[in-house]
């Protein structure tokens, strides 16, 4: 198994033959991690608890990490936390297919980094702000007023 390129590729053949409610942890953790070109992540830790079912192969995922961000009203860059927690059910065979359309591979191989991708794509803000107070920048000068009021600011603060 090649981990740089296929770095959240588990192989849970060794779950297939087991009594209904076994289960197993798998746990990733990686400083650095890009799971597409879009996706730049830090800090990045999960683990994966596998549930043997009748269907099939149920995984509960918990997958933390960092992504950097810019401010929406500032335009700094800022480190951004993501967290996802989602369950999805890889079924033995096709009439047992949830709606995610996952099978159990016939090589035992899952690779969840693209549900990875798509649930913490979900859990990036519509809006990103750098902190909840951020002021934003000076539309008439473009200072950060998070920094130091500018001139414009200064005056509307003193006629105010």
């Amino acid at each position: 198994m090649n981990q740089t390129r296929y770095p959240l590729r588990v192989n849970i053949g060794f779950l297939l033959n087991q009594p209904l409610g076994s289960w197993r942890d798998i746990h990733f953790e990686f400083p650095t991690l890009r799971l597409s070109e879009d996706l730049p992540l830090t800090d990045f830790a999960g683990v994966v608890r596998f549930n043997r079912a009748v269907q099939g192969l149920l995984a509960e995922a918990d997958f933390s990490a960092t992504l950097t961000l810019q401010c929406v009203r500032c335009l700094t860059d800022y480190p951004q936390r993501l967290h996802s927690q989602f369950q999805e059910l890889f079924a033995f065979r096709r009439d047992q297919v949830t709606e995610s359309g996952l099978m159990v591979p016939e090589d035992g191989n899952v690779d969840f980094a693209p549900l990875a991708i798509e649930y913490l794509l979900i859990e990036i803000p519509i809006k990103p702000l750098c902190k909840p107070n951020c002021r934003g920048l000076c539309v008439e000068c473009g200072a950060d007023l998070n920094v130091a009021a500018c001139e414009h600011h200064a005056a509307d603060a003193a006629s105010g």
